[in-house]
């Protein structure tokens, strides 16, 4: 008897101390940006660039220097990133494609966690959608969701500072980000019960290219640089690619001489996001969550500044597919890291789950990087998957883009020898091996269109993404 309750004392402090001890689960800081491209500091894409504090964030952990997106297109890349469920699973393909039609309510990432026990709190453009109205979100897969107290425009029309001069006077506290970040400085002051998942959801660069003069005057206009581009690059492409993506932009440009200010606008609104940026790491620093919140901030695609005579997103090539992806995770990345192995952003939720501590839900088709932030030159046998549209796929290697539409049409570009994607192998003989290998990797189910709900004669549809 005396044996059995020494026993039993032991293990009721044994089981004390191991909860005394037991590491806290991971807070989780989310940060998606709407519409930043790979001209940020790590990528080295473009020197113009100026943004010291992505560059800080970038210091602190890994930074993802061949990282894709799952659809060039804000409301498809967030249904799917959200959901777990590539757009050629869910059908949900292009904007327009209402996402709640394709995404049920109780899957997504910020659902999982709240019923995982956690607090789960977003603000601004996390969903497609700034955030501002109901249907931007599932209410219920959230705790808090506040809406902004000012539109992310700052009064701005949404082609001033992009076709046409931006003549408005405005300050950083015009722009719904700002608020944004404070709602969210304001969560990361308190100290919790439980663990959180916080996102704060950028809604720069999006247009308007509007924002304080000060940002614009970072970039003298005589001193913008046009981006690498070749006046035939179309002349080796499919037909079908002509059109992909055209949004008619580029012979505007051309035309008014406009195309150095827009490169201004858009590198001094980056700027702005920057500083939104900087303000938040400032307030994580300063909080009692320092040491246990893991940081993701993803762009949600890429964008076209004249390459490729396009602009916005919309299409298969690198400047729409390819964008910042950078974590940090206490006890698991390594400092001032990059990794250049090919990932997509289906690769967040898993990963977040891991990190957490929470089961990854069956129905989830990204694969975990954990194994890359704790080692960047890990071997991995992954690859970066993008859908634009019906059957209109690319693959993205270390190496190699193959492309494939859907009249079967092809495109196969060597970033080792070729980065700005002018030379297409696809037709030339020799590169049969590697079309084979990348086209391994296209999606074997393709979920049917689906023809978008005509919006009411008496309401004009919200264009955002």
């Amino acid at each position: 008897m005396k044996n059995f309750l020494r026993s039993f004392i032991f293990i009721v402090f044994a089981c004390g101390w191991v909860s005394l001890w037991a590491k806290p689960k991971m807070n989780v800081l989310f940060i998606p940006v709407d519409d930043l491209n790979h001209w940020v500091g790590y990528t080295g894409r473009n020197p113009q660039a100026k943004t010291p504090n992505i560059d800080r964030l970038s210091r602190m952990g890994v930074s993802f220097s061949n990282a894709h997106c799952s659809a060039p297109a804000c409301e498809p890349t967030r249904a799917s990133l959200f959901s777990g469920l590539r757009p050629s699973t869910s059908g949900c393909y292009l904007n327009g494609h209402l996402w709640k039609k394709y995404v049920k309510e109780g899957i997504c990432l910020n659902a999982h966690f709240k019923d995982s026990g956690y607090y789960v709190m977003g603000t601004g453009k996390t969903y497609h959608a700034s955030g501002t109205s109901k249907a931007a979100i599932y209410e219920n897969e959230w705790d808090e969701y506040p809406r902004l107290p000012k539109s992310s425009t700052g009064g701005a029309s949404k082609y001033q500072g992009y076709f046409e001069p931006l003549p408005l006077k405005m300050k950083d506290e015009d722009l719904g980000d700002w608020h944004s970040v404070n709602y969210c400085i304001e969560q990361l002051g308190k100290k919790r019960d439980k663990p959180f998942f916080l996102a704060c959801g950028l809604i720069k660069p999006h247009l308007p290219w509007a924002v304080p003069q000060k940002y614009y005057d970072m970039f003298p206009r005589d001193t913008i640089k046009l981006p690498p581009h070749l006046e035939d690059d179309f002349s080796d492409i499919p037909k079908f690619a002509h059109g992909v993506g055209n949004s008619g932009d580029h012979p505007k440009f051309l035309t008014s001489g406009r195309w150095k200010d827009a490169i201004q606008s858009y590198l001094a609104t980056v700027a702005f996001v920057d500083v939104c940026i900087g303000r938040l790491l400032d307030a994580l620093e300063k909080s009692p969550h320092k040491d246990n919140t893991v940081i993701v901030l993803w762009g949600d695609h890429g964008w076209h500044l004249g390459e490729k005579q396009r602009w916005r997103k919309f299409t298969l090539w690198e400047e729409a597919t390819r964008a910042p992806l950078i974590w940090y995770a206490p006890g698991v990345t390594k400092a001032d890291t990059v990794c250049s192995r090919p990932v997509d952003f289906l690769s967040i939720y898993p990963t977040l789950c891991e990190l957490a501590g929470i089961d990854i839900p069956s129905h989830v088709e990204g694969r975990s990087i954990v194994s890359l932030l704790k080692d960047p030159q890990a071997k991995w046998d992954g690859v970066a998957i993008t859908t634009n549209g019906y059957m209109n796929h690319s693959i993205r290697n270390e190496n190699w883009r193959y492309t494939r539409y859907r009249d079967g049409s092809e495109e196969l570009y060597d970033h080792l020898k070729d980065p700005y994607e002018w030379k297409n192998l696809a037709d030339r003989e020799g590169f049969e091996s590697v079309k084979k290998r990348l086209a391994a990797h296209l999606p074997k189910k393709n979920a049917p269109k689906t023809p978008t709900k005509k919006p009411s004669k008496n309401k004009k549809p919200k264009k955002e993404g």
